[in-house]
């Protein structure tokens, strides 16, 4: 299949939900001693599990939803790299998307859990249970998290270029499931069964984190260019590419690119943010809103066909 932009893009569908999933308990434990985890402090909000109440769904759940999270770019910035501006030519790209927050890790915890948890630092917290992860399994969607510089070591104490501030599953109930696997396990899932839901995390050179984008751009277009010629890449199938927050002061607006098969370029002006994002994959895959994203707008605006 040709690659994207390298992209071939993309339609998506919607909305609909499943039922609630039982909210898990919550662990009474503190922070893992961990090289890459500073201590824990007291998570000060805890999302809201009741689902929104959405139309019924038009069509069936998603066939595969790919998210992959870049650092610390503002969309101007983003868009000077030649292969990011390419990817954008032939995807649809929100235009005024916000990150929730700085630094990085509870943007990552917004896009999992609907909630910063009143986080404001990259430091190691142990948090309740749950997240998307949970919701996933318990809805019996398969999914798998792929991280890449994760080692033998596990998600709490791999060493650099991995980052555990960026691998948001591996906050809920202090440790990480079995679905987080290092990102060299992605090219046989893509050859053989992709899960329904992927996440990939770059290591903090390919994520733009401590490399010049010259690096991450380049690393980014060929990453989507194996997902799109992948057997899983198929009608029903979107990638979402979403950097977690800005350069730095300002706004806080950062590129959120939107890819399928057969969707039609576009750009969009409306404001979206990464609750929005998290509402747009519960919804494709028909389980509840969590916290913050159970009032965000989804993204399947974007992702609509356009009349001709």
């Amino acid at each position: 299949m040709p690659r994207i932009g390298l992209i071939t893009i993309v339609a998506l569908l919607l909305l609909g939900c499943g039922a609630p999933v039982a909210s898990s308990p919550t662990p009474s434990g503190g922070a893992s001693s961990t090289p890459n985890a500073a201590p824990a402090q007291t998570p000060s909000a805890t999302p809201d599990q009741t689902p929104v109440k959405l139309v019924p769904p038009t069509t069936s759940q998603a066939a595969h939803v790919f998210v992959i999270v870049m650092e610390n770019s503002s969309l101007a910035r983003a868009l000077t790299a030649p292969s990011i501006k390419a990817l954008t030519a032939t995807a649809a790209l929100a235009t005024n998307y916000h990150a929730v927050a700085s630094p990085s890790l509870p943007n990552y915890l917004a896009l999992t859990s609907g909630s910063t948890w009143g986080i404001t630092d990259d430091a190691y917290h142990v948090l309740p249970a749950g997240g998307l992860g949970a919701q996933l399994t318990a809805a019996g969607v398969t999914w798998r998290a792929y991280m890449e510089g994760m080692t033998q070591a596990g998600c709490l104490r791999s060493p650099y270029p991995y980052a555990v501030k960026h691998n948001p599953f591996a906050y809920y109930g202090g440790g990480c499931p079995e679905n987080v696997v290092a990102l060299d396990a992605l090219e046989s899932d893509l050859a053989g069964t992709t899960p329904s839901f992927v996440w990939i995390t770059p290591d903090l050179c390919h994520d733009g984190h401590d490399c010049a984008l010259s690096v991450a751009g380049p690393w980014l277009d060929g990453m989507v260019g194996r997902i799109v010629a992948s057997p899983g890449w198929r009608a029903g199938s979107v990638l979402f590419v979403v950097w977690d927050e800005g350069s730095g002061g300002g706004p806080n607006v950062v590129p959120l690119i939107a890819a399928a098969p057969g969707l039609t370029p576009r750009q969009s002006e409306v404001a979206y943010d990464h609750y929005s994002l998290l509402a747009t994959i519960e919804d494709l895959f028909h389980i509840p809103r969590l916290g913050a994203a159970t009032t965000a707008r989804s993204l399947t605006e974007l992702l609509a066909p356009q009349a001709p």
